[in-house]
């Protein structure tokens, strides 16, 4: 058999790529009566190319699909992009170097549209086919397709008919830099350097010191507020204070919120600085002064300092304050503020209409819905159950964004009362399609008017499980595909995505979305630090790719358990690639002695190659154990161990004689050696295929897949032949096995003090060990030929001994 010399993952990679989606490898059967596996793919945001993070979370999923699709079942794998909302929104400005804001809605809608299907989505697409995802590429949505819209849309309809969707106007997450209403779950909380400002508010005649990081919001002050049991300001109870430079009057009132700890214990109110200002606005009933815009710049209540941007009101206000004799102290802190995911601007709460979900009422539940998964690692579900207990405001749902999925709404200028669309009409833009009604059902005014929002990205994800499955939904299948059997993803989006897709299953369909949920790591650079282009430390997938291989890049992935992050080291990768080649290698070899093999198990096996398939049968049956409890990581470990030292380093040099001389110890011995090198070779192949997937497919086709169509008739694929099962144990093999693997190291390790060739003669080796010495002479003749001995005496060590096995050697 011609076998090239080297194996060329730049040629073979894209080789069984193509291969694979031309076969339908992967395709999911609606028809079949197999056990159905669905997967909730995670659908990654378009954003130009793959990240590490990506390689690394979809190939430990992928590793999972591909081990249950050779156990049997039939394997629902979609993928999707999600490409609505403002992340697509900044791309494509940036991109084509336009503002949204600049350009009419159905233009820059257009251009999204465009930019996405011709430029970015071909692309995007292939970064993740290059390292070997096995979805099946036929079952593929986006979240801003018509498809998706509908059942978005369909879902707000539904909620709004629950009572659970409202609107209200009301004080929320602003961010001023992409001017829309946020959700709780797109803050992150950064520490930031900021400074105390002891400002005097003067009541009556009396001095009072208030410490404040925002001056800049004086202006919007309505109250001051010192906590009931502090004595230093009781005396203050019923009296008003005079705002410095701006001269209102407000109510001191106490109120247990305040914190006597914080600053010098008083604290003004203003509308809004954080919750705690709405929660006192709300319960004392407050005036509301909004002296912050949409667009982050002071309002004409800020008097001289309208449109000042909000660094420059902190700054000038300061300076005024300062001039005055009103600041009187400063004192350096470092804080946590509230910023925005997207941009890293600091939000401010602004009283806007907004649509929202209601579920702050469903917190018990939700906690019961989280103990109900399979959580894998299970101290994931901690971080669900924090999100849960943290829970402040409901689901902010509404964006005032572009791009993204309609509201299928209009009102009624006259009342306000909403008009939501038929069902059977979905999907809608109410800025290009009609009304449902002509005239308001409640005052019959004929002034409708559309809604210009959009509905939250995180809206339309946390349907994945409906995106997906609902393209069956007409279909018998259907039944086994919802709930679905897993979600994977990484830990950072268990708040956003996994709870929102829990809470709209639930609202939905009383049920969870799915029955396992496993939870990746990030992938960090060298030193532990998180990836970012700011810091110069990114690692492109396609350039690890390129300079190894897509298996080398999926090695390294394996190599991390689930929930921890991993460094990305470039050792790994290389130590990736040596298992490449001598995979290679030792399947070369292995086929070159199975080209006369007929496939029949022989009459009687010999010692030592009873040995490997006892070894091996143990680590078929520990690999799948670790693959069904979701420990890919132990598989791969188990696997390389044991290719490495039991089967390259021991086995190969042990039946190398028998292999090549046939003649000493007859056919039967070679026909021996010739069973356990394809049953082993075969397992190995199958137990690395989830995790390297190309070049096991590459050897499986040179050789094995003509034999398993002998057996089975299948061998389109290793990926779609069965997964091994352990079928063979023999202790006493085991023992005698590992006697003989003690003695050839021995025999190595003298030879290697001497600087003396492994060929190099043993004068005598004198060997003991725990097997008698009648079954010692089945593994006799493989030893002295493995080691080249010239004489070997052997002995049985009592049966209580300390030590399993002693060897002398003389060179």
């Amino acid at each position: 058999m011609d076998i090239p010399k080297n194996y060329d993952p730049k040629e073979s990679e894209p080789k069984w790529q193509n291969y694979w989606i031309e076969h339908g490898i992967y395709k999911f059967n609606p028809d079949s009566d197999a056990e159905v596996y669905s997967v909730d793919t995670p659908p990654p945001t378009v954003s130009g190319k793959m990240h590490i993070g990506h390689s690394f979370s979809f190939s430990q999923q992928d590793f999972i699909v591909r081990y249950k699709r050779m156990k049997g079942f039939n394997i629902f794998c979609p993928f999707g992009t999600d490409d609505n909302g403002l992340a697509t929104e900044r791309l494509i400005e940036k991109l084509k170097n336009v503002k949204a804001r600049d350009m009419s809605r159905e233009a820059f809608v257009k251009l999204c549209e465009e930019t996405l299907a011709t430029e970015l989505r071909p692309s995007y697409l292939a970064d993740w086919k290059r390292i070997g995802m096995s979805c099946d590429w036929d079952i593929f949505y986006t979240t801003i397709d018509k498809h998706c819209q509908r059942i978005s849309q369909w879902s707000f309809i539904e909620l709004f008919k629950q009572g659970r969707a409202y609107r209200k106007e009301a004080p929320a997450m602003w961010c001023p830099e992409c001017q829309t209403g946020i959700s709780q779950v797109e803050c992150q909380d950064k520490i930031l350097d900021s400074h105390f400002n002891d400002i005097i508010f003067m009541v009556g005649d009396e001095k009072l010191l208030i410490a404040t990081t925002r001056p800049e919001l004086l202006p919007a002050c309505v109250a001051v507020f010192y906590h009931p049991d502090d004595k230093r300001y009781q005396r203050f109870k019923g009296k008003r204070a005079k705002v410095p430079l701006f001269n209102q009057e407000v109510h001191i009132m106490p109120d247990e919120r305040a914190d006597p700890e914080k600053g010098t214990g008083i604290v003004m109110c203003c509308t809004f600085g954080d919750q705690t200002d709405m929660e006192w606005q709300k319960a004392h009933s407050l005036p509301i002064i909004e002296a912050i815009s949409k667009d982050g710049k002071m309002t004409k209540a800020a008097g001289k300092y309208d449109g000042f941007p909000i660094k420059k009101a902190r700054k000038n206000i300061l300076e005024d304050l300062t001039a005055a004799g009103l600041c009187v102290g400063q004192k350096p802190i470092k804080h946590a503020v509230n910023v925005h995911d997207r941009c890293g601007t600091e939000i401010e709460f602004l009283t806007t209409k907004q649509w929202f979900i209601k579920y702050l009422d469903l917190k018990k539940e939700m906690l019961e819905w989280g103990s109900r998964l399979n959580w894998y690692p299970e101290h994931m579900k901690v971080r669900y159950e924090h999100w849960v207990k943290g829970l402040q405001w409901d689901w902010l749902i509404s964006r005032q964004r572009y791009f993204g999925v309609p509201f299928p709404v209009w009102y009624c200028r006259a009342c306000g009362i909403p008009l939501l669309a038929g069902e059977e009409t979905l999907p809608v833009d109410p800025l290009k399609d009609k009304a449902p009604l002509r005239e308001c059902p409640k005052c019959r005014s004929k002034d409708i008017i559309p809604e210009k929002d959009v509905l939250d990205t995180w809206a339309t994800s946390s349907l994945t499980p409906q995106l997906s499955t609902w393209l069956y939904k007409d279909k018998p299948i259907f039944k086994k595909l919802y709930p679905m059997s897993l979600r994977p993803q990484a830990h950072d989006i268990i708040t956003f995505w996994l709870f929102n897709t829990v809470v709209k299953s639930q609202l939905h369909h009383k049920k969870n979305p799915w029955k396992d949920v496993i939870i990746s790591g990030h992938a960090l650079d060298t030193l532990g630090k998180k990836m970012s282009k700011s810091k110069g430390n990114v690692v492109e997938p396609q350039k690890a790719i390129e300079q190894y291989s897509a298996d080398a890049l999926r090695f390294w992935a394996a190599t991390s358990r689930l929930g921890e992050d991993l460094p990305y080291m470039e050792k790994d990768l290389v130590t990736g690639q040596k298992f490449v080649t001598k995979l290679w290698n030792a399947s070369k070899f292995a086929i070159m002695h199975l080209e006369d093999y007929t496939g029949e198990k022989p009459g009687r096996l010999e010692e030592v190659d009873k040995w490997l398939l006892s070894r091996l049968s143990a680590v078929i049956k520990e690999s799948t154990a670790s693959f069904e409890s979701y420990e890919y990581y132990q598989t791969k470990m188990l696997v390389e161990n044991f290719f490495w030292h039991d089967f390259c380093d021991n086995y190969l040099e042990i039946v190398k004689d028998r292999l090549y001389n046939p003649e000493k110890r007859g056919k039967e011995a070679r026909a021996s050696a010739q069973y356990a090198l394809y049953q082993g070779s075969l397992a190995l192949l199958k137990m690395m295929a989830p995790i390297m997937p190309h070049i096991t497919e590459e050897i499986f086709h040179l050789y094995f897949a003509g034999h398993e169509k002998a057996i089975s008739g299948k061998a389109k694929s290793i990926h779609i032949s069965r997964w091994p099962d352990p079928f063979f144990h023999d202790k006493n093999a085991e023992e005698l096995g590992n006697l003989a693997v003690f003695a050839l190291q021995k025999a190595r390790k003298a030879k290697a003090e001497k600087n003396l060739s492994l060929k190099a003669p043993i004068k005598m080796m004198v060997l003991k060990g725990k097997p008698d010495a009648k079954d010692f002479e089945k593994v006799k003749d493989d030893l002295i030929n493995a080691a080249f001995i010239e004489e070997l005496k052997y002995s049985q060590l009592p049966k209580d001994s300390k030590i399993d096995f002693e060897a002398d050697v003389v060179l």
